[in-house]
């Protein structure tokens, strides 16, 4: 999640790190949380990394993306409700959680190409996906280079490329800062892995409105009217798409699928079970 990622960057910009980023804990119960569940987590040697995955429920497969410097465990609210119909595949992307990634490059397409693999080694040809944030770019380049991997999509907060015109530009701003002081200070394991990450917001992605005219499944296109992705950003997505509806939610900023949990999972849901239908001509009085 970027949030959580920014703040870390922050310290670490001020205050080189001791330790690595850490592993989610047990719960006081006794049960494991999401992200660190040994009865349903298990790891897949993808593309010259080993990565981490929990599978929860039974039925369709639904692949679920989190966001930079982010976790399984950032969907804790959606795994639950959603492992009741589908088989939900809940992964650590490359270089986050716990698929350690030590080496030195890292971009959207890789972690694209990684969960491609990682389907591809589960033996399954395809899935439903929401992705959040950079898992939603994630997603969005999934469909691009793999169409047939990906039956629909829901992707929030995501943007294809990285300046003020999709990103809040103070926020922009402070993200570029917060780069140019990491490399400043002692380049440990630790900074490293989180100067990679942070090298994807000030770097990347870099599509074009063209390029998602390639994605051929039905698309939900979901942002707050809040969020750090500027509102006119995803809607551009949202009208670049062949197969794409629009949801902006109010009073939002980017953590849509926490403050709208609720919302977010049975309108999700909905959209996974609806047949896409196009409003043409007059249909669009309705």
């Amino acid at each position: 999640m970027k949030q959580f990622l920014l703040i870390i960057i922050a310290f670490l910009a001020i205050r080189p790190p001791v330790i690595a980023q850490s592993t989610l804990p047990l719960a006081s119960s006794g049960k494991a949380v999401y992200g660190n569940n040994s009865k349903a987590g298990h790891y897949a040697s993808i593309r010259g990394f080993r990565m981490y995955y929990e599978i929860y429920g039974t039925g369709k497969p639904l692949l679920l993306i989190h966001g930079n410097g982010g976790s399984i465990e950032n969907f804790r609210n959606q795994i639950p409700y959603f492992a009741k119909n589908y088989k939900v595949i809940a992964v650590d992307s490359r270089a986050q959680g716990k698929s350690v990634d030590p080496s030195d490059s890292l971009t959207y397409e890789m972690m694209a190409d990684d969960f491609n693999a990682l389907l591809n080694g589960l033996h399954l040809d395809s899935c439903y996906v929401i992705g959040w944030s950079d898992g939603g770019i994630d997603g969005l380049l999934l469909a691009i280079r793999h169409p047939e991997k990906v039956k629909k999509l829901a992707i929030t907060g995501a943007n294809l490329w990285p300046d003020s015109t999709a990103i809040e530009p103070g926020l922009f701003q402070w993200i570029v800062s917060a780069n140019d002081s990491l490399a400043r200070v002692a380049q440990t394991p630790a900074v490293k892995a989180q100067k990679k990450l942070l090298n994807l917001m000030v770097l990347h992605p870099h599509m074009s409105t063209t390029d998602l005219k390639q994605v051929q499944c039905p698309t939900l296109v979901i942002g707050g009217d809040n969020d750090v992705i500027l509102p006119t950003h995803t809607l551009a997505i949202a009208q670049a798409i062949p197969q794409a509806n629009l949801w902006i939610l109010p009073n939002s900023g980017h953590s849509t699928l926490i403050r709208y949990k609720d919302t977010f999972n049975q309108t999700v849901g909905d959209f996974f079970k609806t047949p896409y239908r196009p409003i043409k001509g007059m249909a669009k009085l309705e």
